[in-house]
C-alpha cells in the first residue's frame, strides 16, 4: 500500500505537506519512492533531492493508464514507503467536466487510500461540510485521513476537531501556519533546488516539524508498500515495456549499406543539464541507457565545448531565460553547439533548449541576447502562459518520429516564438477534440525542437528511432574521416 496527498484545491499545501512527510522519513533513515501526479518538472526535483531517489511521473495523458500501473509497480518493488502527490484538487481532470488525470483517477487506479489536505485559514465548523463532500463524492475512493492545514491556534483547533467529530475521518495531522517556511516561487512554480542555497536547512526544518505535528503511528503503517510477511506480497512484479525491433528503422536517414566501417558503441549522448537545462523525464534518460546509449551530462553554462566523441545532443527545458546573459557569454559553447547541429548531429530540442536553439532571447525585461543561432526565430518572454496538454501530429519525418505520428505531450511557457517555421514539425490542438489546431517546431539538419514537452515511457520506440538516427550519424562521420 501506499498513500496519495490530495488536495481540496490548488494552494492548499499540498507540496509543503509532501515534503514534511518525505523528510522525516529520510531523517528516521527510511527508504521512500515519491510519485508526483501530472506533467510538472519542477515538484519531483524536490522529492529525488529529499529522498535521494528519482522521482517519477504518473500521467496517463503523456503515457497510459497500463503506464501508470507499470511505473508504480515497478518502483515500489524495493522500498519499504511510498507516496504519491497529487495535482490540483483532487477530482480535477484534464477537460474540467470529468476526472480523467486527476489525483482521483490515479487513486481508484492504483487502489490507494488518499490522505486529504485542507486549509482551514478561513473556516470553523464550515470544514466539516468541506470533508464531507470529499468523502462521499466518489465512493468508490478510500479517504484515509485528514491533514488539517494552516490552523490558526489551539481554539481554532477545537473548533475543527468538533466540526469533524461526526464523519469519523482520522486527523492524522495538524500544522499551524509557518511563514518562516517558504519555498521561493517565479514564474512556472517553485525555484528548482540547484538553485537554492539553503535548501538543505530547509530540509532540516521541514523534518524538526514533521516530527511533531503528524501522527507517525498510523501513517507509517499506511505508506508502507509490503503487506505482513514478505515484500510485496501480493504484487506481481511488471517489466519495462518491451521495444518493437521495426521501430529501429529510420527513414529519414538510411542506413549505409554493408560492408561499412564499425560503429561506435555505445552512443554517446550529452546531456544538457545545468541551472539552465534541468526538465528531464528519469524515464526518458533511463530508456535511452537501457537501450545502449551512453549519456553524457554537460553544461552551456559552465563548460566551452561538447564532451569528446558524442553522437547526438538532447537539450530539455529549464530556465534559459534567467540564464540568459551567461548562455550567450559562453560565446565558444554556443559556436561548438552550432557546428555539432549544423554537421548533422541528431539534435532533440524541447521547450528551454528551443529558446537556446534560437538566434536570439529577449528577457523579462527586454534585454536581446544571442543564442545558438541555428533556428531562424527568435524567443520573446511574455506575461501570458501557455500551458496544457497537446495533441500533436507529426507533419514530417525526424530523428525522433516519423511522419504521421500522432504523440501526446504538454506545454508550459511564458516565451513566443517571433517566426513560425515555414515547414512545422507538428499540427497540434488541445486536449478537448473542439479546440483550435496550430502548427509548431522545426524539423531541418538532424533538428527535432518543439515546446511539447514528450513523456517516451510508453513509447520506446521514440528514444530508440533518436538512437538509431544518432548511430546513422556516427556511421557516415567514420566514412569521411580520411
Amino acid at each position: 500500500m501506499a498513500l496519495v496527498i490530495a488536495g481540496e484545491r490548488s494552494g492548499v499545501g499540498k507540496t509543503t505537506i509532501t515534503l514534511l512527510l518525505l523528510a522525516t522519513l529520510r531523517r528516521r533513515c527510511l527508504p521512500v519512492q515519491s510519485f508526483k501526479v501530472g506533467p510538472d518538472y519542477i515538484d519531483p526535483m524536490f522529492h529525488s533531492y529529499v529522498t535521494g531517489r528519482a522521482c517519477r511521473t504518473l500521467d496517463p495523458i503523456l503515457t497510459s493508464h497500463t503506464y501508470v500501473q507499470q511505473c508504480f509497480s515497478r518502483h515500489t518493488q524495493a522500498v519499504d514507503y511510498a507516496l504519491v502527490e497529487g495535482v490540483m484538487g483532487l477530482f480535477d481532470g484534464v477537460s474540467g467536466t470529468e476526472d480523467l488525470a486527476s489525483t482521483a483517477q490515479i487513486a481508484r487506479s492504483l487502489d490507494l487510500p488518499i490522505l486529504l489536505v485542507l486549509d482551514c485559514s478561513r473556516l470553523s465548523r464550515s470544514i466539516a461540510a468541506v470533508a464531507h463532500g470529499y468523502q462521499s463524492f466518489d465512493s468508490r475512493l478510500k479517504l484515509a485521513g485528514l491533514i488539517l492545514n494552516r490552523v490558526g491556534s489551539d481554539r481554532h483547533l477545537t473548533l475543527l476537531k468538533s466540526a469533524l467529530e461526526p464523519l469519523k475521518l482520522p486527523i492524522l495531522g495538524v500544522l499551524n501556519r509557518h511563514d518562516e517556511i517558504t519555498i521561493p516561487d517565479r514564474h512556472l512554480g517553485l525555484v528548482p533546488t540547484a538553485e537554492l542555497k539553503e535548501f538543505d536547512q530547509i530540509i532540516d526544518r521541514l523534518a524538526d516539524l514533521g516530527e511533531t505535528c503528524f501522527d507517525w503511528t498510523l501513517l507509517l503503517a499506511m505508506l508502507k508498500t509490503k503487506e505482513m510477511g514478505g515484500r510485496g506480497k501480493g504484487r506481481q512484479a511488471i517489466s519495462s515495456p518491451q521495444i518493437p525491433h521495426s521501430t529501429l528503422k529510420t527513414p529519414h536517414s538510411p542506413i549505409p549499406s554493408s560492408p561499412h566501417p564499425p560503429i561506435p558503441s555505445p552512443i554517446r549522448l550529452a546531456i544538457a543539464h545545468d541551472r539552465a537545462f534541468n526538465f528531464y523525464y528519469p524515464d526518458n534518460l533511463e530508456l535511452l541507457e537501457q537501450l545502449g546509449a551512453e549519456l553524457v551530462v554537460w553544461s552551456p553554462l559552465e563548460e566551452d565545448k561538447l564532451p569528446e566523441g558524442v553522437h547526438g545532443l538532447y537539450f530539455g527545458g529549464g530556465f534559459p531565460e534567467v540564464f540568459a546573459e551567461r548562455l550567450s557569454d559562453n560565446v565558444a559553447a554556443r559556436r561548438a553547439v552550432r557546428s555539432a547541429v549544423e554537421s548533422g548531429m541528431p539534435t532533440y530540442a524541447e521547450c528551454g533548449g528551443l529558446m537556446y536553439l534560437a538566434k536570439q532571447l529577449v528577457d523579462f525585461e527586454g534585454r536581446s541576447w544571442e543564442m545558438v543561432g541555428v533556428i531562424p526565430t527568435t524567443a520573446e518572454m511574455s506575461k501570458r502562459l501557455t500551458l496544457g496538454y497537446r495533441r500533436a501530429i507529426v507533419l514530417q519525418d525526424s530523428p525522433l518520429l516519423p511522419a504521421n505520428a500522432i504523440v501526446w505531450g504538454h506545454e508550459f511557457h511564458r516565451s513566443v516564438l517571433t517566426t513560425l517555421p515555414e515547414s512545422p514539425l507538428y499540427q497540434i490542438r488541445g486536449y478537448d477534440p473542439q479546440s483550435l489546431t496550430s502548427v509548431e517546431g522545426w524539423q531541418f539538419h538532424q533538428i527535432h525542437a518543439s515546446y511539447v514537452h514528450l513523456h517516451w515511457g510508453a513509447r520506446p520506440e521514440i528514444p530508440a528511432r533518436f538512437l538509431e538516427s544518432c548511430r546513422c550519424f556516427a556511421q557516415v562521420q567514420i566514412q569521411v574521416q580520411p
